[in-house]
């Protein structure tokens, strides 16, 4: 499976993948919004899991890579965890390298899986959470046509503090 865009080229995860797959999880910048950086057993269990084939009915994330058409240069991660049944959802997530943000390669490439997700796997509706303060992010599924469906008190235990999460959502017909 792949994506192309003007300037990325998005494809599901390989085991060749994992240098770019660990940089990412192990990017303090890029993990600030996200988690504390995971220990080197649980960054290679979620790499494993990933690795699977994925379907619209999987238990598991679909992992894409992000790199540059032209060079093959890594940019990041992006995914989503699908509800199919009953809800047709999906949740919608990314990290980038720190190094390759503020460059509007986060939100050519939620285009691009937000295009994939509603028209070939017909899902009604994608979600996102994102940490309250992380406006970078906020501007990515904004631009993208994410509507702000309300604030999660609390939600999110980052780093030994509750943190509240903003819920944003795109419907098939926005």
């Amino acid at each position: 499976m792949q994506l192309i865009t003007e300037r990325l080229l998005l494809a599901k995860l390989q085991p060749e993948d994992w240098s770019l797959f660990h940089q990412v999880h192990t990017d303090a910048v890029s993990m600030r919004f996200i988690s504390a950086v995971p220990q080197l057993a649980d960054i290679r269990q979620r790499f494993q899991t990933r690795l699977q084939p994925w379907q619209i009915t999987s238990l598991h994330m679909l992992c894409l890579t992000v790199r540059l058409r032209e060079s093959g240069e890594a940019v990041g991660l992006i995914g989503a965890n699908a509800e199919w049944s009953p809800w047709r959802q999906a949740e919608v997530g990314y990290s980038l390298l720190s190094q390759q943000t503020g460059k509007g390669y986060g939100g050519e490439a939620l285009g691009a899986l937000a295009d994939y997700l509603f028209k070939e796997c017909r899902f009604h509706k994608l979600k996102a959470q994102v940490v309250e303060g992380n406006w970078p992010s906020r501007r990515i599924l904004e631009k993208n046509g994410f509507r702000l469906e309300g604030t999660l008190r609390e939600n999110y235990l980052l780093r030994g503090e509750w943190v509240n999460d903003w819920l944003f959502g795109k419907l098939e017909s926005d």
